[in-house]
């Protein structure tokens, strides 16, 4: 099946690329597969064959067979789950490190979705097929509570928690240096870095980010420290400690790989989550031990 499309190039995009004007009329698709559209001959101009980069004229004709994505389907997959708690209503998993939360394009297989369609087929639906149940998330390599909710009355109550910014959430990391303070907020917005587009960064335009943190031990040159966020921006704490010079140990995206310790990406764990259920109406709090690899860091560095 086909979703066919067709234009007529006006006065105004007289001069444009063929592969700019068809970005800008299919927004959502990106331009390298319009490009690779073009080069195929589902997309073309004046119904015969045309480059990505041929420029156009007014009154030329741009027409456009764009293929249906095929249906997607998620495989269970009998993967172990460190399940802390269970009800009727939502799960709550302590997750692993190197674990990817929700299959994404090119990587479908041995995500937490994967595993929790394995342990639980009624999931909310609302965040799509690529991610039943997810209503927050956690890094690939940052370890602890996630609430997978199993349908959508509590998907909607917890989310709209998440929204207020009424959820508790507590992390323990440890960050490179001495942190002299012993405790503090860092209040900065935080949005997509201007050149770097995996990365965030303190952006003025960025949404709203707020993170307080209190020094639980210090090692000289690192410092074991916990985070409560007031905000889930996407890598918020890997980007606010960096900001005040404590980039995390381990994280090779907002400081560098670690010589000394074998960390496995940045050292984080989300260690406690606490919320209001959506049946009792009640504040429930969930807390997990610190993953071995991070309580083998804290004992050589306390030797």
């Amino acid at each position: 099946m086909m979703n066919e499309f067709r234009f007529v190039v006006s006065e105004e995009n007289d001069g444009e690329r063929l592969d700019k004007i068809c970005a800008e009329l299919m927004p959502e698709h990106s331009r390298a597969y319009l490009q690779k559209l073009i080069k195929s001959g589902d997309i073309s101009l004046n119904q015969t064959y045309a480059k990505p980069s041929t420029l156009l004229k007014s009154g030329d004709e741009v027409f456009a067979n764009i293929p249906k994505p095929a249906s997607l389907e998620i495989a269970p997959q009998n993967i172990p789950l460190d399940i802390v708690y269970e009800d009727s209503d939502l799960i709550i998993v302590n997750k692993p490190k190197e674990m990817v939360v929700h299959p994404a394009a090119g990587h479908y297989n041995d995500t937490l979705v994967n595993a929790i369609l394995y342990h639980c087929t009624d999931l909310s639906g609302i965040n799509g097929i690529l991610r039943p149940g997810i209503v927050h998330r956690i890094d690939k390599n940052t370890t602890g509570l996630l609430v997978i909710c199993k349908n959508d009355y509590c998907h909607n109550f917890i989310a709209e928690q998440l929204k207020e910014h009424s959820i508790q959430r507590t992390y323990h990391a440890i960050v490179c240096g001495n942190v002299k303070n012993d405790h503090g907020t860092i209040d900065a917005p935080i949005g997509r870095h201007m050149t770097e587009r995996k990365k965030m960064s303190i952006n003025p335009s960025g949404k709203n980010a707020v993170t307080h943190y209190k020094v639980l031990k210090r090692f000289g040159q690192y410092t074991y420290i916990e985070c409560n966020l007031e905000t889930g921006r996407t890598h918020q704490i890997r980007v606010h400690m960096t900001s005040i010079g404590h980039p995390l140990l381990g994280d090779e995206i907002y400081g560098k790989k670690s010589a000394t310790f074998h960390t496995c990406g940045q050292t984080l764990h989300a260690k406690t989550l606490g919320f209001i259920h959506p049946q009792t109406k009640e504040f429930v709090s969930f807390d997990s031990d610190l993953p071995e690899y991070f309580k083998n860091i804290l004992k050589k560095l306390d030797v």
